[in-house]
């Protein structure tokens, strides 16, 4: 065989070794592209299936027609904000169901309450009983159902896509957002309860701000105080041994023993 010739030969095995190796890395990155798309889509279902299911359970109980501030005399400054719970049709999809919680804005945030005999029933349950990452909006099980307790810790979830439950809650990490959005609203079978915000900060796990009893009035204003100092912000409402809060937690998807606490004092029952 000649030198040419073999020259030919030899190129044309490097060609055909080099054109399988392309083709055998082609494969492979498809391979590794199509197993990506589906782990992101497996990932991404939950929160899409979660999203609509509380969207009809919106549809089911929630109705918000304003109407003419000159007919009611409900709502701030005489005016009817519109919004309706059918606690009926709540109470018949699930028994366990206590309030709804509602934001003018995030407005996201507007989602039924439930409540447990444990807390972690409804970190992987919805409210309509299906077993979702999104979980639930639930009341603390030592707290009193009819919120009439100093202080009614509710939980939800920071989800890292989505935007769902309460993902959005830390924006009232900022002053200003706060100033612009000082109330969020709970409503019960008994009434609509009006809240404003005084004190938003990230605390650990096992901070005080998380106790729940207090011996002696004196242990009460203590608690308030400790979370007004621990606020990112001051804000001017009075706050005394007598005052009925609401303490709204997530987590902060930053360290895993961190948690956002947002606290409203009652200002207004109807």
């Amino acid at each position: 065989m000649s030198r040419k010739k073999r020259q030919a030969d030899g190129h044309d095995k490097k060609k055909k070794s080099s054109g399988g190796l392309l083709t055998a890395v082609l494969l492979i990155a498809i391979c590794v592209f199509i197993f990506s798309a589906y782990q992101l889509i497996m990932m991404l279902i939950p929160y899409y299936s979660g999203g609509k299911e509380y969207d009809e359970v919106k549809k089911l109980a929630i109705t918000n027609e304003k109407k003419d501030p000159k007919d009611t005399k409900d709502g701030k400054n005489g005016e009817d904000d519109g919004f309706r719970v059918d606690f009926n049709a709540l109470l018949k999809e699930n028994p366990d169901t206590v309030a709804w919680l509602r934001f003018d804005e995030p407005s996201v945030i507007s989602y039924p309450v439930v409540k447990s005999a444990d807390n972690q029933e409804y970190l992987t349950k919805t409210f309509s009983a299906n077993d979702n990452k999104l979980g639930a909006i639930f009341m603390d099980m030592r707290n009193n159902s009819e919120f009439t307790d100093l202080n009614t810790f509710i939980y939800g979830h920071n989800l890292k896509v989505g935007g769902e439950m309460f993902s959005q809650l830390n924006e009232y990490a900022s002053e200003e957002f706060c100033k612009k959005h000082p109330y969020f609203y709970i409503y019960t079978p008994k009434g609509k309860l009006t809240y404003q915000v005084f004190s938003a900060s990230t605390v650990k796990d096992n901070a005080d701000n998380y106790n729940l009893a207090y011996a002696t009035t004196e242990d009460y204003a203590n608690y308030l105080q400790l979370c007004r100092n621990s606020s990112n912000y001051q804000v001017d409402v009075k706050l005394d041994e007598k005052s009925q809060i609401v303490s709204l937690s997530t987590c902060t998807n930053i360290n895993d023993d961190e948690r956002f606490l947002v606290q409203g004092v009652l200002v207004k029952s109807e």
